[in-house]
Parts: C-alpha cells; structure tokens; sequence
C-alpha cells in the first residue's frame, strides 16, 4: 500500500510539472524512487495511475457549496458571505490544483475517459449548486423563474472557466478581486437581496 500511495504521490507530481501528455511511466517510477516494473505491480498504465490521481483530487476540490442562509439569522450579509466562502474555497483549491486542472484539461481533450471523469466533477458541483439555488428561491431569496440546474450549470462553468484562465493560462487577477467579482456576478445573477 506504501507503494502504491508513494506511486499515486509521484504521479501527481509528474503530472503537476509535466502535464498529462508529457507525463511518462519512467519518470513516475523514478520519482517514487521504484523500479519501472513496480508500477506495473499496482497500475495497468498512466491512464490508470491519473485516475487515481484525480480522485484523490476530487475529495480535495469538493466544497460546501452556496450557503442558502438558513433561517436568515445573519441577514443578507450572511447569505453574501455563504456565496463568498463557497467561491473563494473553489478558486483556493483551484489555485492550489492549477497543475493538475492543467493535465485534466490535456487528458479529456484525447481520451473519453477522461472526459467521463471531467463531467461527473462538473455534476457534483452543479449538483450541489442547483440545490442551493433552489433552497434559495424556495425562500424567497433568489430569482423563481430561473431553472436551477441550468443556472447551477452557467453559473458553475463561468467560475471553472475563469480559474483555468487565471491559474493555468496564467492572466493576472488579483485574487481578492476575482473572488469579489464572481460573487457579485452570481448574487445578481440569481437577483439574490444585496447588502
């Protein structure tokens, strides 16, 4: 099992540097200071071994989610803060995981897999999403006419979308701003009561 998890351990940091494509057997092995033949013990192939990689950093990704504000007992600034905190959680993490949202990225543009993997991600957080939203409208704190799995979808993939832009291609934002920005675009989006 040490193996194994010291193997998982040096993949993530081969593919953090080298990205999905560039990523080799040999250099995985190396760095878990096996032999080649080892990996071959505990992993079919690099798809194989990514995989476990990317789950390990799905546990790490996964946040509470929008705060609907319960029973409203902060006001409007505790909902602000409960969408606030689920953003920031994701664009931290996301930041922290640039690398390895990189090699994602490589991996599901050429193995449907991949793409497999990349879509139930996405679910778990339009899930969680359209079911805040929901809760929200159900208390008169968000827009009713929208649908909120599709308004989970868009709001979610504008998030996504601007991580990757800022953390893996690299555009300056400073973070407190993107964390302000993306916050604001979804309390109005969902026309949420402002502060």
């Amino acid at each position: 099992m040490r193996t194994r998890d010291a193997l998982v351990a040096a993949a993530r940091r081969i593919f953090e540097r080298d990205g999905y494509l560039d990523a080799r057997i040999v250099d995985i092995a190396a760095e878990a200071g096996v032999a080649t033949g080892s990996f071959y013990t505990h992993f079919a192939s690099k798809e194989d071994v990514f995989a476990a990689v990317l789950a390990r950093l799905q546990d790490e990704m996964l946040h509470a989610g929008v705060s609907d504000g319960g029973d409203d007992r902060g006001g409007r600034k505790y909902l602000w803060r409960g969408v606030e905190g689920a953003n920031r959680a994701y664009l931290e993490s996301y930041r922290r995981n640039a690398g390895l949202m990189a090699a994602m990225e490589q991996a599901a543009a050429i193995d449907p897999q991949f793409v497999a993997v990349r879509l139930e991600r996405s679910r778990v957080f339009i899930d969680r999403s359209a079911a805040a939203i929901a809760r929200l409208q159900q208390s008169g704190l968000a827009d009713p006419e929208l649908d909120p799995e599709i308004t989970a979808r868009a709001l979610n993939a504008m998030v996504s979308r601007l991580a990757y832009v800022t953390f893996v291609l690299g555009e300056s934002v400073p973070f407190d701003t993107l964390v302000e920005t993306v916050t604001r675009l979804w309390t109005n989006a969902l026309r949420m009561p402002q502060d």
